[in-house]
């Protein structure tokens, strides 16, 4: 999996494909992993549906960059996205912030 990113200083921005689901969530999840920088914001703005797997290979890069003293952010300006990461609970495991911008300086 190829994914468009930019980087800002330490910080790598990832912006995901339209789905994450079975079928692109562990490339996902490599990706992410495997990237030269280790604080990582997803920008979930051109993904228009998740599923369970999706949202675990997220989780799975959060434990897996936080191991390598590195964290996960998640950028998303799109309402029905966040409502999932708040019905889930996951905003109480990974910041999610409501633009590329406002996680990129959170890391300042």
């Amino acid at each position: 999996m190829n994914l468009p990113t930019e980087i800002f200083g330490d910080v790598v921005v990832v912006h995901t494909p339209d789905e994450i689901t079975s079928d692109n969530a562990e490339e996902l999840e490599d990706f992410l992993t495997t990237l030269e920088r280790s604080l990582v914001i997803v920008d979930l703005d051109g993904t228009e549906s998740f599923d369970s797997r999706g949202i675990e290979a997220i989780l799975t890069s959060l434990d897996s960059l936080r191991a390598m003293g590195g964290a996960l952010k998640i950028a998303t300006a799109n309402i029905t996205n966040r409502k999932i990461f708040e019905i889930t609970r996951i905003d109480d495991q990974v910041d999610v912030y409501g633009s590329v911008l406002e996680a990129v300086k959170s890391f300042a």
